[in-house]
């Protein structure tokens, strides 16, 4: 990518490798569009897309693990796309959002390197209605809840889209926003359980948190 260090790296998924073209470093900055200042994204956080963080492969891996058969799946804040691109070569009806302008241009490029078909992507941003996107049986995210505001937005977001029967898997890393938007999803009707989970990275840096699943049946 233009004006970005990038890096390949293989990952693994149920013993499948998947070749992803990332950022090397997460704290690159370029924005001679302005496109950062108009959608309200720091310098600072501008890169995060760009990583294959820790939670994002727990949810590609828990993901592939679930029931999908006629399922239709909506990848929330899919950063690099790492979920989405294991369940598009699974032949699942999967949807990618991300609200961040270089998301689609990475998930592209990705989808080739693995020599698949395009993903459907859709611009997601958790405060504006979409109607594109419509309903979906299955939504996932990973580490989505780091913003205060997040529990609202993001609670709110899913049950726009979520389909009369739907669950949600939420990959959450500790995030001090977790209870709030878990009550947010009690209230709108939706049944809650979790799983811990304690992994170690490549570069021997611990994660922690939960595996969030929620479920409504209309």
């Amino acid at each position: 990518m233009p004006h970005y260090q990038t890096k390949d790296e293989t990952i693994s998924i149920d013993k499948v490798d998947y070749l992803i073209h990332s950022l090397k470093d997460p704290q690159q900055f370029y924005d001679h569009e302005q496109l950062a200042e108009k959608l309200g994204i720091s310098s600072a956080t501008w890169s995060l897309f760009g990583v294959v963080w820790p939670a994002s492969r727990i949810l590609a891996a828990t993901v592939c693990m679930l029931e999908l058969d006629g399922k239709r799946v909506l990848e929330i804040g899919c950063g690099l796309g790492l979920s989405s691109i294991v369940l598009h070569k699974m032949g699942v009806d999967i949807t990618a959002s991300d609200y961040h302008p270089l998301a689609k241009e990475f998930l592209d490029d990705n989808v080739l390197r693995n020599k698949l078909l395009p993903i459907k992507f859709e611009t997601g941003n958790w405060e504006v209605e979409n109607p594109l996107l419509g309903e979906f049986d299955l939504i996932i995210g990973s580490d989505v809840l780091y913003e205060p505001a997040h529990a609202e937005n993001v609670s709110q977001f899913i049950d726009h889209h979520s389909s009369g029967d739907v669950e949600v898997v939420i990959v959450d890393p500790n995030r001090s926003n977790r209870a709030r938007f878990t009550k947010k999803m009690i209230a709108l009707g939706y049944t809650h359980h979790f799983e811990r989970f304690d992994v170690q990275d490549r570069d021997k840096a611990n994660c922690k948190g939960r595996i969030l699943h929620y479920r409504r049946r209309q």
